[in-house]
């Protein structure tokens, strides 16, 4: 590894296009490389040569200028290969190598040899193609344990990183618009239909409003420590599957600006991908399994100018690669595909969902929180969990065990009205963002689920309870299951369950008229998913057994206005 050094005047010694070419010619030799090679493959991109030799790859930036990075002299290069390898090792040590210089001439060179340096490359580690996430998800391979994996990984890494301070420009509300702004200007340079161009201005006018509304969010997220130095370009194709763990990489090295930004700009990608990929589905797991971890439910609220942002960026480089010279017609018929979907699906990103708020009502044991997911996968909601809400107020993540005893601890007097307390702010708080909700807890109280009903009624959202059934044997088998375990965030164990069976309070005649009766001795599935979702009036996502929506997520389900 080599320090890092500041770009330097644009004056200095350079290497041109026709240099670059004659040094990727020498190194398409074997001979060039340390190591067994059998042959080298060369990959291009706008910015980047990679060449694939071996065990390894080495990345070597082009010598250019495109505005919003520059790359054009050789301490610059220097400086972005350390930064590219600085940067990517906080979620990809192992592929991130070291950064060699390349000394010779461009028809001899020498890779890591002493004397002047012509010229710097990325050593990386080599993975198959096949391990990328946005090819898993195209053949159907990508399951919900890569999706939770993926999502802890994220929110440790969200939770470990820099934090921009007050004294920085990064993340203010002048910040967050100008790229949004330049999405929408290099568009209309690139769009030629009226009827896009029609939807692209419908666009702007919907971020303008809605950027406008969000200047005091915006800059209440940067002062409570949410702006952070994130990836930056954090979708399925940066994201590989190494010895069976998500493992993000290729994130922005080039600019500060992009790179420092909320961490649910970073999020709204993947979540974005995944729509796009036909999977609203894992988005949605996605989504909730990351925000259980961070807690930064109060994300939610700018979350969907994110989606919409990320959705117009697609676009804008698919609309780029159209014009891109030598394209032969069936290319360019998709990549015109590819722009159409992203900019439609911007504009379903933007129409906000349906409000509505679920409880879900039944003792320990009765499937609260399996049903709960596969609700919330259905229904595009989000899902707030009692067990993990009760363990933050407690200072503690959901996976660590206090070993709470009836009446101490975790369920001492009072511990659970001040869990019903949170959840009642936090369902307010998701309802305000535009989001549906489903509250995951036991509810057995009348006076916790007329709380929650006054909370519906006050956001003009559809309410329901899902109310889950099992036997008295099936729930003590189930509880004591879970006791010996321990691997789920709930610690209610028999004594919690034998407590519930005396204090529960039925519903009430007039409570039913919310309710949907689950049968908890076997998975809720694709019918009560619809009946629920008939009643909140939202859309149910349907999925087969490799999880691909069937419904009609690519038609039209909102308009921006």
């Amino acid at each position: 590894m080599h320090a890092s050094h500041s770009p330097v005047s644009p004056h200095a010694t350079t290497t041109g296009a026709r240099g670059l070419d004659r040094l990727i010619a020498a190194l398409r030799a074997p001979a060039c490389y340390p190591h067994a090679v059998g042959n080298v493959r060369l990959l291009q991109t706008h910015i980047s040569c990679i060449l694939l030799a071996g065990d390894y790859a080495y990345k070597i930036k082009k010598p250019v200028n495109l505005g919003f990075l520059d790359f054009s002299t050789l301490p610059a290069r220097r400086f972005y290969c350390d930064e590219e390898l600085r940067l990517n090792r906080r979620t990809a040590p192992a592929l991130y190598l070291e950064v060699i210089p390349i000394s010779g001439s461009e028809s001899a060179p020498v890779l890591g040899g002493g004397g002047r340096a012509i010229e710097y490359a990325l050593k990386m580690r080599r993975f198959r193609q096949d391990a990328l996430l946005d090819r898993m998800a195209r053949r159907g391979a990508l399951a919900p344990r890569h999706i939770d994996a993926l999502a802890l990984a994220l929110a440790r890494f969200h939770a470990g990183i820099a934090r921009a301070g007050a004294d920085r420009e990064f993340g203010t509300s002048a910040r967050i618009l100008a790229p949004a702004l330049q999405n929408f200007e290099q568009l209309r340079e690139l769009i030629s239909a009226e009827r896009d161009l029609a939807l692209l201005a419908r666009l702007g006018d919907w971020s303008a409003r809605e950027h406008a509304a969000l200047a005091a969010v915006f800059e209440s997220r940067k002062r409570d420590g949410w702006v952070r130095e994130c990836h930056g370009d954090l979708h399925l194709g940066n994201v590989a599957l190494l010895d069976g763990v998500p493992t993000p990489f290729d994130c922005i090295e080039f600019s500060a600006d992009l790179r420092w930004t909320d961490v649910m700009n970073d999020i709204a990608f993947l979540m974005m991908d995944l729509i796009d990929h036909r999977l609203p589905r894992l988005a949605f797991r996605f989504l909730n399994a990351y925000l259980e971890r961070s807690g930064d439910y109060a994300g939610l609220r700018v979350l969907r100018f994110y989606l919409v942002y990320r959705a117009l960026v697609r676009a804008k480089v698919s609309c780029m690669r159209a014009r891109q010279p030598g394209l032969v017609a069936r290319a360019k018929r998709e990549i015109d595909e590819e722009y159409r979907r992203h900019l439609y699906l911007a504009e379903q990103l933007a129409a906000p969902r349906h409000e509505a708020l679920l409880i879900m009502h039944g003792l320990s044991g009765s499937g609260k929180t399996s049903v709960a997911q596969g609700l919330a996968e259905a229904l595009g909601a989000v899902r707030l969990r009692s067990d993990v809400e009760r363990k933050r107020l407690h200072g503690l993540a959901a996976e660590a065990r206090s070993g709470s005893a009836l009446d101490a601890g975790l369920y001492a007097p009072g511990a659970s009205e001040r869990t019903y307390t949170q959840l009642a702010g936090l369902a307010r708080a998701v309802l305000a963002a535009r989001f549906p909700v489903i509250v995951d807890a036991a509810f057995l109280k009348r006076s916790w689920r007329e709380r929650f009903a006054d909370i519906a009624r006050g956001a003009g959202a559809a309410f329901a309870i899902a109310t889950c059934t099992a036997s008295p044997a099936t729930l003590r088998a189930r509880v004591a299951l879970r006791e010996r375990s321990a691997s789920d965030a709930s610690e209610a164990g028999l004594a919690v369950l034998e407590r519930q069976f005396a204090t529960a309070e039925p519903l009430a005649a007039d409570e039913t008229a919310h309710a949907l009766a689950i049968d908890a001795e076997r998975n809720a599935g694709a019918a009560e998913a619809a009946a629920l979702a008939r009643r909140l009036g939202l859309q149910a996502y349907r999925a087969d057994s490799d999880g691909r929506i069937r419904g009609n997520i690519r038609g039209r389900i909102g308009s921006v206005t």
